[in-house]
């Protein structure tokens, strides 16, 4: 069973909800928020970050309400390429090209059925490998 780590702040907090509701045959390792009540995003970035990094799930989905401030805060760690993803094929692409084990769901700006169609492409889809895997190198070169 895929262990995945989830994380949303109080924008996304409906999304992550009904992520883990909808998608039961995975394990959910759910790191927050509780609610929506105001919540600051860095926070389950770095949480969920660390835990992808430590091998304690298989990947990671953080939620806020554009995905922008999920993703430059967990972008800030190497080994993590988080991407925001907006449709399947960007989704899609952005693991089998870039390798981005960390998928950023916009809230604000895709529909419940929309995230639930661009998580099963993004956690579908399989990384390419080669001259895709040179590029993370050297982008953790820094």
């Amino acid at each position: 069973m895929k262990k995945i780590v989830i994380g949303a702040d109080h924008r996304g907090f409906d999304l992550k909800q009904a992520i883990i509701e909808k998608f039961t045959e995975y394990e959910w390792i759910d790191i927050g928020a509780n609610s929506k009540d105001r919540s600051d995003y860095p926070i389950y970035a770095k949480t969920l970050c660390a835990k992808v990094l430590k091998n304690e799930a298989d990947c990671g989905i953080l939620i806020c309400g554009s995905g922008i401030g999920m993703s430059i805060a967990a972008n800030r760690l190497p080994g993590i390429y988080a991407g925001i993803c907006w449709n399947e094929v960007v989704a899609k692409l952005a693991k089998e090209d870039d390798g981005v084990n960390v998928l950023v769901l916009p809230a604000d700006l895709v529909l419940f059925e929309d995230a639930f169609l661009i998580f099963k492409a993004w956690l579908d889809a399989r990384f390419k490998e080669g001259r895709h895997k040179e590029r993370l190198l050297m982008i953790d070169k820094r």
